[in-house]
């Protein structure tokens, strides 16, 4: 996804800033991380407080492989997919992320 393309899913949200991370890109906002693009999906930073939400709309959290075989659960989640077609809606998740992201602190 280019910058164009970043930008325009979170224009519900303000001005973002992508920089390069994980082999894929990190997306912030005022300073904040909410959001990392891998592998070609861009995925929310989601919390014990929206992570349901997230799993209500059809979502599915990151998780990879640890060290001893283990999941390791992130708290990042797939963008659900009737937001790609509907721009308030997009701007509804970012927003959680955002949210989700000043919690973090």
């Amino acid at each position: 996804m280019d910058a164009a393309a970043i930008e325009e899913m979170f224009q519900g949200l303000g001005p973002v800033t992508i920089k390069r991370m994980f082999g894929g890109k990190g997306i912030y906002h005022l300073g904040r991380i909410i959001a990392i693009e891998l592998r070609g999906e861009m995925l929310l930073k989601a919390d014990e407080v929206s992570s349901a939400e997230f799993a209500e709309a059809g979502a599915s959290q990151w998780v990879y492989e640890g060290k001893k075989g283990t999941p390791v659960m992130m708290p990042y989640w797939s963008i659900p997919e009737d937001a790609f077609d509907d721009p308030d809606l997009m701007a509804r998740w970012v927003r959680l992320a955002y949210e989700a992201a000043l919690r973090a602190g």
